[in-house]
C-alpha cells in the first residue's frame, strides 16, 4: 500500500449507555407500633419516619429533610414506653418493638409549655407554620405576664438583598446548619452565647457585609419564622402591600449558569417578588446561588423602561 492510499481506522463502537450507580443497598426492615398501629420502617430510620408512615402529624420547628437534625426545638417530642424522658422524634432511631405514643396528654402538655415560651419571647407574627400549632395545642403565651423577657431588638438592614430581624428568631439552628456542611460550606453564622442570651452571630459578631457571608440566602430558604427576609418582601410587608394569596409560583431554569438549577418565581401584581427552589428537587434541595435566588431584579426593571 502506497503512502498516498487512504487508511482507515475502525473506531471502537460507542457505549449504549451511561454508566449507571449501584443500587442502594437493601435494608432490613424491623417493626414498631405509633399509637398502638404496627408499623414497618427500615433499619436507621427515626421515630418521625415510623410516625409519617403511620399518618400521624407529628409538628416541628427545627427539621427539615435537607438538614442535619440538632434536637432543638423539642416540638417534635413523642413518649416511648418505657423511657424516662420523651423522645425527639425527628433523631431518635427506631428500634424494634418500640410503642410510641404521640398524642398522650405527656406529649400534648410539654408541646403546649415549648410553644408558650416561644410565642412569650419572640414575635411570631411571620412565622405562618407556627400559628396554628399555638391554637392547636392551646397555648397561652399570655400567661407569663406582661414582664416576660423577650429577644425584641431592632432589625438589621445592612446590606441591599436580605434583613436580619432576630425578634423573630426561635434558635432552629436551621440557617447554621444550611451555612455549614448541610449546604454551603461557608460557616459565615453560627450561634454565639448561652441560655437566653443565645442568638445567631457572624464570626467575632462582625457586620454582614464583613462576615464570610455570600449572600446565597439558604439561610432565607429555610428560616421558618421570617426572621431572615429577602428584601423585596421586607418591603413590601412594612408597606402592607405583601398579597400571598394574590401570588402566583411558576417554575423556571435558572438562566445564570450550566448546573439547571430549578428556580420558582412567586409573582405578585405581575412582578417577581421572590424566588425559591424546590427542596424536592434533586439538583438543588432548595439550595441556589446569590444570582439564581436574587438576581431577578433584571426582569422587572426591563418592565420599567
Amino acid at each position: 500500500m502506497s503512502q498516498h492510499d487512504a487508511i482507515w481506522f475502525t473506531l471502537p463502537p460507542r457505549a449504549a449507555a451511561l454508566p449507571e450507580a449501584p443500587p442502594a443497598p437493601v435494608r432490613a426492615t424491623l417493626t414498631v407500633s405509633v399509637d398502638g398501629a404496627p408499623v414497618e420502617v427500615s433499619e436507621g430510620a427515626t421515630l418521625l419516619d415510623a410516625c409519617r408512615a403511620a399518618g400521624k402529624d407529628v409538628p416541628t420547628i427545627c427539621y427539615l429533610e435537607t438538614l442535619t437534625p440538632v434536637n432543638v426545638c423539642r416540638v417534635c417530642v413523642v413518649e416511648v414506653e418505657g423511657a424516662r424522658v420523651l423522645a425527639p422524634a425527628c433523631s431518635r432511631k427506631a428500634e424494634a418493638g418500640m410503642k410510641v405514643h404521640t398524642n398522650s396528654a405527656r406529649v400534648r402538655t410539654s408541646r403546649k409549655v415549648v410553644l408558650e415560651l416561644l410565642a412569650s419571647s419572640v414575635d411570631l407574627s411571620t412565622a405562618d407554620e407556627l400559628k396554628p400549632l399555638l391554637a392547636e395545642y392551646g397555648a397561652d403565651p399570655a400567661r407569663f405576664g406582661a414582664a416576660a423577657a423577650t429577644v425584641a431588638q431592632p432589625v438589621k438592614d445592612d446590606n441591599d438583598l436580605y434583613v436580619r430581624d432576630y425578634s423573630k428568631c426561635v434558635l432552629c439552628y436551621k440557617c447554621v446548619e444550611a451555612c455549614g456542611t448541610d449546604a454551603q460550606n461557608t460557616f459565615a453564622i453560627a450561634v454565639a452565647g448561652r441560655g437566653f442570651h443565645a442568638h445567631i452571630s457572624t464570626e467575632l459578631d462582625v457586620p454582614l457585609p464583613e462576615s464570610a457571608c455570600v449572600y446565597c440566602g439558604n439561610c432565607i430558604a429555610v428560616c421558618p419564622t421570617g426572621a431572615l427576609m429577602a428584601k423585596p418582601e421586607f418591603s413590601l410587608r412594612q408597606a402592607g402591600q405583601w398579597a400571598p394569596e394574590r401570588q402566583t409560583a411558576v417554575d423556571t431554569i435558572c438562566p445564570y449558569c450550566g448546573v439547571g438549577c430549578t428556580l420558582t418565581a412567586h409573582v405578585q401584581d405581575e412582578r417577581i417578588v421572590k424566588v425559591t427552589s424546590p427542596f424536592e428537587n434533586g439538583v438543588t434541595r432548595g439550595n441556589l446561588c446569590v444570582k439564581g435566588r436574587f438576581g431577578f431584579e433584571y426582569v422587572n426593571q426591563s418592565e420599567d423602561l
